[in-house]
C-alpha cells in the first residue's frame, strides 16, 4: 500500500479514537479490498487490518497466500485459526470501521455480508461504517482529476449538440441505435471511455430513465420528443455525465415545455441551496439538497413523477461511492466536503415521456462550482 495512504487511515482512525479499519473480502465481493490491496482476496475469505499504530496487515487462508507477496501477512488454516488470526490483530481494542451501512442504508458501501457482521460481534467487536472514512480519503478529487474532468466535460458539452444537429440532418432516417452509435464514434475520436451508454430515447421511451434499445431501436422523426444522457471520462480519470432533451419541430408543445420547466427549477433550487449553505458556513448532508429540490416539484403538483434521486457522487466510476443527493431511495446522511464531485439531474417521467436535465458540480474551495454547460431551453431539433 502507498505509505502516505497508509499514514492518512492511521491519522484519521487515531484523530477518531478508532481501533481500527477492517476490511473484508471474499472472490470479490468488497472493491474497497481491491482498491486498497491492487486485487481480490481470492478463493477463501480475506481481511486487511488497518490500525492507528501499526502496519496494514493481511489475514488470508494459506491457499491464497502466495499471491500477497510483499504485504504483511498472517496465515490461517481453518475456521479455528481464523478466529484466532481476527482476534489477533485488534489486542487493544475492537471499535472498528467496515464496509457496513446501517439498515442497508447506502448499498455503495455495505459489502459486508449478515454472517461476518454476526461473527464479528459475537468475538466482541463493534463495527462501525467507513463510509465517511472512504470519502475524505478516496472520493475527493485531486487537482489532475479535476483537470481530467474539465476536458472530458468540454467534449461531453460538444458531442451532445453534435447529436442533436446529426438526428436533425437525418429526421425519419435515424433511429436511437443510430445515434448511440454516433456518440460513441465521437467519444472515440475524442479519447473518451465509458463502461456503458449512452442513453438515446425517444417519446415514450424518455420515461425510462435507463432506457436501452432493442436493436436499433426506434426511428426519429418530426414532432418528437428526444432525450440523450451520455457519460464518459478520459482514460484513469473521473466522469462527466450530463443528460439534455430536445424537441424535433419549431415550437415546443405546452406540455414538454411546462415539465422542463419544472425539471430546470428543481435544478437551479438545488443549485442555489448548496451555494447559500456554503457561504454560510453550514455543514450539508447529501438528503438535505433533494429534499429541496422535491419540496418545489411537490409543490408544484408533479412530486408522484419524481422517481429517483436528485443525484450522484461521480468518480472513476460514473456512479462512486461517495456521498449521493438521496432523500428518496436512501436518507444519505454523508456530509458534502470540499473535494467532491456529484451530478443534480431531477427528472419527471409520465406514461407517455420523461424529462430530465443534468448537470455536474464541483465542490471547490471556494464553493460549489458547475462545471458542466446548463441547458435553458429545449433544444429544438432541425430548426
Amino acid at each position: 500500500m502507498d505509505p502516505q495512504l497508509t499514514a492518512r487511515i492511521r491519522a484519521y482512525l487515531s484523530e477518531r479514537g478508532l481501533d481500527g479499519w477492517l476490511v473484508y473480502d471474499f472472490r470479490g465481493l468488497n472493491p474497497v479490498f481491491a482498491e486498497l490491496v491492487g486485487r481480490t482476496g481470492g478463493t477463501r475469505r480475506a481481511f486487511l487490518a488497518l490500525r492507528p499504530d501499526e502496519e496494514p496487515t493481511l489475514l488470508v487462508h494459506q491457499v491464497d497466500a502466495g499471491g500477497f507477496a510483499g504485504l504483511g501477512r498472517r496465515v490461517y488454516r481453518n475456521r479455528e485459526e481464523l478466529v484466532d488470526g481476527l482476534l489477533s490483530l485488534f489486542p487493544g481494542g475492537r471499535r472498528l470501521l467496515m464496509e457496513y451501512s446501517p439498515g442497508g442504508a447506502l448499498p455503495t458501501m455495505s459489502y459486508v455480508d449478515a454472517g461476518t457482521f454476526e461473527l464479528l460481534t459475537s468475538l466482541g467487536f463493534e463495527i462501525l461504517p467507513s463510509a465517511d472514512l472512504y470519502q475524505e480519503l478516496f472520493a475527493t478529487w485531486t487537482e489532475g482529476e479535476l483537470a481530467e474532468h474539465r476536458l472530458a466535460v468540454r467534449e461531453l458539452g460538444r458531442v451532445v449538440l453534435a447529436a442533436f444537429g446529426f438526428i436533425g440532418e437525418n429526421l425519419g432516417r435515424v433511429a436511437e441505435g443510430d445515434v448511440v452509435g454516433f456518440i460513441r464514434r465521437e467519444f472515440a475520436a475524442a479519447g473518451l471511455e465509458a463502461d456503458s451508454g449512452p442513453n438515446v430515447s425517444v417519446n415514450a421511451h424518455t420515461a425510462d430513465p435507463h432506457y436501452e434499445p432493442a436493436g436499433s431501436g426506434s426511428v426519429i422523426s418530426a414532432g418528437d420528443w428526444v432525450l440523450i444522457d451520455l457519460w464518459a471520462r478520459r482514460p484513469g480519470g473521473v466522469y462527466a455525465d450530463i443528460t439534455w432533451v430536445g424537441y424535433a419541430g419549431r415550437e415546443v408543445p405546452a406540455r414538454y415545455r411546462q415539465a422542463f420547466d419544472v425539471v430546470r427549477a428543481a435544478r437551479d433550487l438545488a443549485l442555489d441551496f448548496l451555494a447559500e449553505a456554503w457561504g454560510s458556513g453550514r455543514r450539508v448532508e447529501g438528503w438535505e439538497v433533494d429534499r429541496a429540490a422535491r419540496k418545489l416539484v411537490t409543490e408544484r403538483g408533479f412530486g408522484a413523477y419524481f422517481t429517483h434521486r436528485l443525484g450522484h457522487s461521480l468518480g472513476r466510476e460514473a456512479h462512486g461511492r461517495a456521498a449521493n443527493l438521496d432523500d428518496y431511495e436512501t436518507h444519505d446522511t454523508r456530509a458534502l466536503i470540499p473535494g467532491l464531485g456529484l451530478t443534480v439531474e431531477p427528472g419527471l417521467y409520465f406514461d407517455d415521456f420523461g424529462v430530465r436535465s443534468e448537470i455536474n458540480v464541483y465542490l471547490g474551495p471556494h464553493g460549489p462550482e458547475v462545471t458542466t454547460p446548463i441547458q435553458e431551453e429545449v433544444v429544438l431539433i432541425g430548426r
